[in-house]
């Protein structure tokens, strides 16, 4: 018996089939094009993202059954589809797109914030879905017509996706996604008017919340590849990847290398609020109701910026190569690479922040800025690690987690150990495992939690109390911020 996960990430979309002892047994994966209409837009075009899921589903189906769809998804992208067509009238806004920043601005010159964070556990940036909305009410009228009318509803990834994998039958989302778009009622667990009417999106516009496991629908045979499936999964990505991570008792935590990194931590039925730039957030919701809580950090340039040494610049091939090269020095030769190619998240939330390096010498080689890029990517997740509650391990996954120098540096500034599964690809496992959990392939999280597999396990070593390495970063970071005026 074996489960289809679709994973619609930032820059594609994975596929994966997942056997009943939670292995991955086949992959499929397809990328779709990023349009960067100005500097700090990101946007990406939803029949580019369902043609790419078509594609990588097709890859990872060959001689493979399957008996139900778990879905996760990059979160906050807002995207707009006719209610009946299912064509998008415009591409979608990504969770990267700086474009609402003044008006997150305004509203909290207007003191919105602290009733908006009470209600959400979130923040105003232009990192969350209402933001965006906001913004395309009030500059693309042509589209925004259709939602104020009903004849074109909003969402994120997932509610788009499930809306073509049933052919139109389904508009709805999981809790998970639909907390982390500032229109969520955090400890209702519902959809609030009062968030609707500040940010101005009509709630009938919105898809309907539904537990994150259990049958909510079924693929339509016509719009997906002949077949009949139950849709028994959904989770915003890094809600995913805790879940696949087995982080099922309160306190345990995890840490996702993708696009961005995102640190959660997993607080049980309480609400556990920040006051020092961390998210709260739904990480899942049972079929009964009861929801579980988080507690996230979320960085927003980690892989991108290894993927910026790539395309941008041009200096490595790939993104594999760059463990060999920064293994070339012992260390960055003062280079401090500051990676806010789209602003900085937890726990400073500046959007006006931008990409610094610092420490450039006639020295300073491709291999120091790829280790700066490393050890960036580690202080970032400190950032966030010493401000979640009483983590004493780290569990560690995504792309970038195949980096055994990373995990190494990154269990060194940590002082902790960090470990690393058989299974990398979390998001998408977690996907399977809900949907697996929804059908009764596994009876409950304690039997779920036996199939998780260490791989490795990265032990700390002493840090010389004359390291200020540390210190430098979080200067380097003070320098980065408010560079944008705009």
């Amino acid at each position: 018996m074996s489960l289809l996960a679709i994973d619609a990430g930032t820059t594609g979309v994975t596929a994966l089939v997942v056997d009943e002892e939670a292995r991955v047994v086949a992959r499929g994966y397809e990328e779709f094009p990023q349009h960067f209409p100005r500097p700090g837009w990101v946007e990406h075009g939803p029949e580019e993202i369902w043609q790419a899921t078509l594609s990588a589903c097709k890859q990872a189906l060959v001689d493979r059954s399957v008996t139900a769809v778990g879905i996760t998804n990059q979160r906050e992208t807002a995207v707009l589809w006719d209610r009946s067509t299912l064509a998008a009238p415009r591409r979608a806004v990504v969770w990267q797109d700086r474009r609402s920043a003044a008006i997150c601005e305004r509203l909290r010159a207007k003191g919105h914030e602290d009733r908006v964070r009470e209600l959400t556990g979130l923040r105003f940036d232009p990192y969350f879905t209402a933001t965006k909305l906001a913004w395309l009410a009030q500059h693309d009228g042509k589209s925004w017509e259709g939602v104020t009318s009903g004849s074109t509803v909003v969402g994120t990834v997932d509610s788009y996706l499930l809306a073509r994998l049933s052919g139109g039958a389904l508009h709805v989302t999981d809790a998970s996604n639909a907390s982390r778009t500032l229109l969520f009622d955090l400890e209702r667990a519902q959809w609030s008017d009062e968030l609707c009417e500040l940010f101005g999106v009509p709630r009938a516009s919105l898809p309907e919340v539904v537990p994150s496991y259990g049958e909510v629908g079924r693929t339509s045979p016509d719009a997906f590849l002949g077949l009949d499936l139950p849709i028994a999964g959904i989770a915003g990505d890094q809600q995913a990847a805790l879940f696949g991570q087995a982080c099922y008792r309160s306190g345990e935590s995890k840490c996702t290398y993708g696009t961005g990194s995102f640190v959660l931590v997993n607080t049980g039925s309480d609400v556990v609020r920040s006051d020092a730039g961390l998210l709260s957030t739904v990480a899942w919701m049972a079929p009964s109701g009861e929801v579980t809580y988080a507690l996230e950090g979320a960085v927003f340039v980690t892989g991108s910026a290894v993927q910026w040494l790539r395309d941008g610049l041009g200096i490595i091939g790939a993104a594999a190569e760059t463990e060999a090269l920064a293994r070339t020095v012992p260390d960055s030769g003062g280079v401090v690479f500051v990676p806010a190619l789209t602003g900085l998240g937890a726990p400073d939330w500046d959007p006006a922040a931008r990409g610094t390096i610092l420490g450039i010498t006639r020295g300073t080689t491709r291999a120091h800025l790829v280790r700066a890029t490393l050890e960036a990517i580690a202080f970032e997740v400190r950032d966030v690690v010493e401000l979640l509650p009483d983590v004493r391990t780290l569990r560690v996954d995504g792309g970038a987690a195949a980096n055994t120098l990373l995990l190494q540096l990154q269990a060194d500034i940590l002082s902790m150990p960090v470990e690393r599964p058989e299974v990398l690809e979390t998001t998408g496992l977690g996907a399977a495992l809900l949907a697996g959990l929804g059908t009764g392939v596994w009876a409950s999280t304690d039997e779920l939690a036996s199939t998780w597999r260490l791989d490795d396990r990265f032990e700390p070593g002493e840090r010389s109390p004359e390291d200020t390495t540390y210190e430098r970063w979080r200067e380097a970071v003070d320098r980065a911020k408010g560079w944008d005026p705009a």
